[in-house]
């Protein structure tokens, strides 16, 4: 697909979510990058998750700024605020958008419904609306593999069809894609939509099973693993996700004129994934090595005794296996980073934040 070259240097970006895991990284890589201009990052800093996670993502935010050539803004608040929506457009006219704040967890979706209508519908369509009233050059969006569902084919690919979702998260990101759609159809907004495959890291969200896992094994907990083990995921590293956003935000999917005369839709979606599944004892037991390795448990530790294998979970599927070949061949970009590396950086981080 046709792109329309965007330089950020200088511009205003708008960043949903920004204290998030992948919205820090993130603003963290603009703000190094950026030579001038303005990071507007946005958040309602939520207690999903310990917020104490975000505030110390922020906390790099800010140290970054100091030092940074473009100015860096924090509002907090919700996505779902019509009203700040509005607001933060009419006064700052972002030139890129990239919305990364969402209700995130399938298994949560299970209890809490409402937080998902409220961010993930409400909220994202109260951005669509503000790019509809103030032109943007690109909206970049998350989505998730999760709108796979149980789709048998593997790898995944943006052209297989996504109708059957198999959790309520599921289908609020399968809504996002039509959602921008029918606003990049209508009003030619240029939209780009991001399908992320299970990210991890460093000061990553604490319900991800790889950082639950570390907390469990040091309170001496039983880790239970589901589908008795045979379950593969395609894990894919914050820094690879980053890199893979940072890429598509400069280049939005070009406008053009249909046969009859009007718009194209300029809208694309992308898989950003590692193209690798780990077998997800494969993953357990390279995360009880770094996490030995990094001094968080003790060498002795018995991991056999402290797991238990059981049945699938409602809302989860069994295998997530990403084709980003459409990624590499319209950005050049292609994930690398490998588990080992990926897990060693989650340990060392570990280690420095709980136990220093």
């Amino acid at each position: 697909m046709a792109k329309t070259r965007i330089d950020l240097h200088h511009k205003t970006v708008l960043v949903t979510g920004s204290p998030g895991f992948i919205g820090a990284n993130l603003v963290l890589r603009l703000l190094r990058e950026m030579n001038g201009g303005r990071i507007i990052s946005l958040d309602n800093m939520n207690d999903y998750y310990d917020p104490a996670i975000k505030e110390y993502r922020l906390s790099l935010i800010e140290k970054a700024a100091k030092g940074a050539k473009a100015e860096h803004v924090f509002i907090k608040g919700s996505i779902a605020d019509k009203a700040l929506i509005e607001d933060v457009f009419a006064r700052y006219q972002p030139a890129v958008v990239v919305n990364l704040a969402a209700q995130a967890g399938v298994r949560y979706s299970i209890d809490h419904p409402d937080a998902y209508i409220e961010s993930n519908l409400i909220g994202f369509y109260n951005i669509l609306e503000a790019c509809r009233h103030h032109p943007v050059e690109h909206l970049v969006y998350a989505s998730s593999s999760s709108v796979y569902g149980g789709n048998k084919k593997v790898p995944f690919s943006t052209d297989d069809k996504v109708d059957n979702p198999v959790s309520l998260y599921a289908a609020t990101k399968k809504s996002n894609e039509l959602l921008a759609h029918a606003y990049s159809k209508l009003y030619d907004i240029p939209s780009t939509g991001l399908r992320f495959f299970t990210v991890y890291g460093p000061a990553g969200r604490p319900d991800m099973f790889y950082y639950s896992a570390t907390q469990k094994l040091l309170r001496g907990e039983t880790l239970s693993i589901f589908n008795y083990g045979n379950c593969r995921r395609d894990f894919t590293y914050v820094d690879d996700i980053v890199e893979g956003v940072y890429r598509v935000m400069q280049g939005a999917p070009e406008k053009a004129l249909g046969e009859d005369g009007l718009p194209v839709p300029p809208y694309a979606v992308y898989n950003i994934g590692g193209g690798t599944p780990e077998n997800l004892l494969d993953y357990i037991r390279t995360l009880e090595e770094e996490l030995v390795a990094a001094g968080v448990l003790p060498r002795d530790y018995d991991f056999e005794g402290h797991k238990k294998l059981v049945p699938m979970q409602p809302g989860d599927v069994p295998v997530t296996y990403a084709d980003a070949s459409a990624m590499e061949r319209d950005y050049g970009f292609t994930p690398s980073i490998g588990i080992r590396e990926g897990l060693r950086a989650f340990a060392r981080w570990y280690k420095e934040y709980y136990m220093a």
